[in-house]
């Protein structure tokens, strides 16, 4: 935790000037506009990506870096916004924190840590009240435990109450810390009216107003203000992704969670591939009049025409053209303050490279921004998906720079295979294919780092193929590392439902989420292409 004098000195500074944002009211897209023009210059963020989850993001970026002080409080040390900061602080995650948890239905509850925080990491409330402490506000931030957070905050909500408000829980402002510890769910309020608690509220049929009647707000519907033109013919959906959580700032950590799509990809309907000259596994580059991205289509008729969708989670820890909140203009409800995420006027077309590839390696690798990548964590390996011009050995030649290593080659006009051996162990892995995605066997390539195949079994890995047998195809289930061909060649054997696939398989029997896609081979006719 560095609390250095230089630091210290740097968070005064700033504390007591006139720059520090303190409107309580203050949205996220107006803060941050309000720091691009300078009217905000020292801001701290906690547990959030705003430089990959903002709108306008390519703007949300440059306003970081031109802030003067910007300080993040975050349980991961790499993250778009993290490398933006001028102070990071090692923050707790949830599993590694004490206090309580209120959930849609007002019940709180106590939530106790069930992991050793790691390193240096603290509590949020430790790390606030150490700041304020050392900001010259000891006595106001003099909190040693979570449980006297809890009592000021129960004793803030009965404040100037006197039943006007509906959240109370002033009954509970004086807990001990041993009771606090015990505390069993409760459902908010809990005051001297309701010292147990409220299970319903409204009950009486009144409401939180002198008059005891709701405040209805009479709102006019309006159209979104993205609009289809013919510079922007298509409209923009982002959203989530089965197995990745916000800005993949831990999921996509996690191999097993990648496998079942590895990179940022597009959904385009086959009237619209057609019409804007796209295929389905090629790159394109989706622009709007705020930024642009560059993703892999695939084709499918459950996205309606006219329409594109690209999921909101990639970044560049990840992917280095991916961020696709850069391309959101920032309109916001003028109620809610909730940007028009779902509707982007857009255009799209084919992403012209000469060469696709990929490249494991056992070291991450840092790449250049002059070809597009996408980042593919397994474990020991990381893999990443490339896309360059010129020549790939040059691009290779380049990046590898290990004399010491010896290198097995394949090279045709059309393809261009590589691996570098070092100390009698995979290093370094590289395939690349004229225009198009090369085809290889991932697994059995990852596999070669851990267990070196056999001499003569060098070839069929320098092909990007595992020496014998087939593998279990594209994962269809993240939690059992099922994969398309195992699910296929079972359907064939006469598994015709979800559930006899699952006690084949396991497959769809621990979250379900693939159960959908399982739904969707089983619905297949038999002379169907299960391959990859």
């Amino acid at each position: 935790m560095d609390f250095s004098e230089e630091n210290v000195d740097l968070l005064r500074r700033f504390w007591h000037s006139e720059w520090v944002a303190t409107e309580p009211g203050l949205k996220a897209v107006a803060l941050f506009e309000a720091i691009a023009r300078g009217e905000v210059k020292a801001v701290w963020i906690m547990g959030t990506n705003p430089a990959v989850s903002l709108l306008d993001g390519l703007r949300v970026r440059q306003a970081l870096a031109g802030c003067e002080l910007v300080v993040v409080s975050d349980v991961s040390a790499k993250t778009d916004t993290t490398e933006l900061a001028h102070i990071l602080l090692p923050a707790q995650a949830w599993g590694e924190k004490e206090g309580t948890v209120t959930n849609s239905e007002r019940s709180i509850s106590r939530h106790r840590r069930f992991l050793t925080p790691a390193g240096e990491a603290r509590p949020d409330w430790w790390i606030i009240s150490q700041v304020a402490q050392r900001l010259g506000f000891a006595s106001a931030f003099a909190w040693h435990h979570p449980a006297a957070i809890f009592r000021e905050h129960a004793a803030l909500s009965g404040f100037e109450n006197q039943g006007r408000r509906a959240f109370d829980i002033s009954g509970l402002a004086t807990v001990t810390d041993d009771e606090w510890d015990r505390l069993t769910p409760v459902q908010w309020p809990v005051n001297a009216r309701h010292p147990q608690g409220q299970a319903r509220l409204f009950g009486s049929g009144r409401c939180y107003h002198p008059d005891g009647k709701a405040r209805l707000i009479p709102i006019q519907p309006r159209l979104p203000v993205a609009k289809p033109a013919a510079l922007w013919p298509l409209l923009l959906n982002t959203g989530r992704t089965r197995d990745q959580w916000h800005t993949m700032t831990r999921t996509g950590l996690v191999s097993r969670l990648m496998q079942h799509q590895s990179e940022p990809w597009c959904d385009i309907h086959p009237l619209d591939a057609a019409r804007f000259g796209l295929k389905d596994g090629c790159l394109a580059r989706i622009q709007s009049a705020q930024g642009w991205v560059v993703v892999r289509c695939r084709l499918t008729s459950s996205q309606q025409p006219g329409c594109l969708f690209v999921p909101m989670h990639w970044n560049r820890q990840f992917c280095n053209m991916a961020n696709v909140d850069q391309l959101v203009a920032p309109h916001t409800c003028p109620f809610a303050g909730q940007p028009e995420s779902k509707q982007t006027a857009v255009r799209i077309q084919r992403y012209d490279c000469d060469w696709q590839g990929v490249v494991l390696a056992r070291q991450p690798l840092t790449l250049r921004d002059d070809v597009w990548w996408s980042r593919v964590p397994y474990g020991a390996v990381t893999a990443y998906w490339l896309a360059g011009s010129g020549a790939a050995s040059d691009w290779f030649a380049a990046l590898a720079g290990h004399a010491h290593w010896r290198y097995q080659q394949a090279q045709t006009p059309e393809v261009l295979h590589r691996l570098g051996w070092g100390d009698g162990a995979l290093q370094i892995a590289f395939y690349a294919a004229r225009g198009a995605q090369p085809v290889i066997d991932i697994p059995a390539v990852v596999a070669a780092f851990s267990d070196a195949p056999a001499p003569e079994d060098r070839l069929a890995l320098l092909a990007g193929q595992q020496a014998s047998g087939e593998t279990a195809g594209r994962t269809i289930c993240s939690c059992y590392g099922v994969g398309e061909r195992q699910i296929a060649q079972s359907i064939d054997e006469g598994c015709g439902t979800v559930e006899v696939l699952g006690k084949r398989l396991r497959c769809g029997t621990n979250c379900g989420s693939c159960i959908p896609e399982l739904k969707q081979l089983l619905a297949r006719q038999p002379d169907e292409n299960y391959g990859i």
